[in-house]
């Protein structure tokens, strides 16, 4: 059988202080995908997808504050092309909107945007656009006055879906503060419901087979339980060496499953 390229793609794990119990700890937002998806269905999974076209356009770089082709590069040095590398924090804010309707960008004067009515409504049609591929990013940000928040993802881990899957991705994980001022939402199409959650619980209700995911996210997710703030996880981001992480699948018990490369333990049911 033919090994598929893998595709480039991001994710972001969007944080917030735990607010039922007195702002101490951190939820990260994620999502179910339909039963019907093609890759990895029922699952729980962080907001993102495949970099486009749109994401690598030359032009997006004057729409992104803090953070240009050679910085980007700088940090993920391992993406061809480097024009790539940029595209990464696009595609990864651009999936974030499209399938949780969290916009993180900045107005004119330097502050996050804030999306409430009638704002959210206009913003509600531009997703709904977006997503159908009838407007690009690019458009929505020169229309509304505003630029990317790259500077508010962080670079955190580098994930490789194993060489027998089918469908294969090359994905960059980042890390982001929830804007404020701004509800998440599922799409409904492609995800069928959202949840902010303790890290430590997710990984709780997965022991108890009530919250199913892919090793990835199992293994970023014990990554946030190191640290209690948020603060914390975005300043271990700071000159970390983030390497290549290439699962592997394996038969057993007449199932496969996705295990780490060393052959450790862990492990998590995939689909074929």
């Amino acid at each position: 059988m033919a090994i598929a390229t893998p595709k480039d793609a991001a994710t972001v794990m969007i944080l917030r202080n735990n607010s039922d119990n007195g702002g101490k700890g951190m939820e990260v937002l994620m999502v179910r995908r339909h039963p019907r998806s093609r890759f990895v269905p029922d699952v729980h999974v962080f907001p993102g997808g495949c970099l486009d076209e749109g994401d690598v356009d030359p032009s997006m770089e004057a729409l992104c504050a803090h953070l240009n082709h050679r910085k980007a590069f700088d940090i993920i040095a391992d993406i061809t092309p480097p024009e790539k590398a940029l595209g990464a924090w696009i595609a990864g804010i651009r999936e974030t909107f499209e399938e949780v309707g969290l916009m993180m960008a900045y107005e004119k004067d330097g502050s996050l945007i804030a999306l409430k009515p009638p704002r959210s409504e206009r913003f509600s049609s531009h997703r709904r656009l977006l997503s159908a591929g009838e407007v690009s990013l690019g458009k929505i940000l020169k229309d509304e006055n505003l630029i990317l928040a790259t500077d508010r993802l962080f670079y955190f881990s580098h994930w490789v879906t194993p060489e027998l899957s089918p469908w294969r991705y090359d994905v960059r994980f980042f890390v982001a503060e929830a804007p404020e001022n701004q509800q998440a939402l599922h799409d409904g199409l492609e995800l069928t419901d959202h949840v902010w959650i303790d890290p430590r619980k997710a990984l709780d209700e997965y022991e108890k087979n009530r919250f199913g995911m892919v090793l990835p996210t199992i293994m970023n997710l014990r990554e946030l339980c190191r640290f209690e703030t948020i603060e914390a996880v975005i300043h271990s981001t700071r000159d970390k060496a983030i390497p290549r992480i290439l699962t592997k699948m394996v038969l057993k018990d007449d199932r496969y499953v996705e295990v780490m490369p060393d052959d450790e333990t862990v492990f998590a049911l995939i689909s074929m």
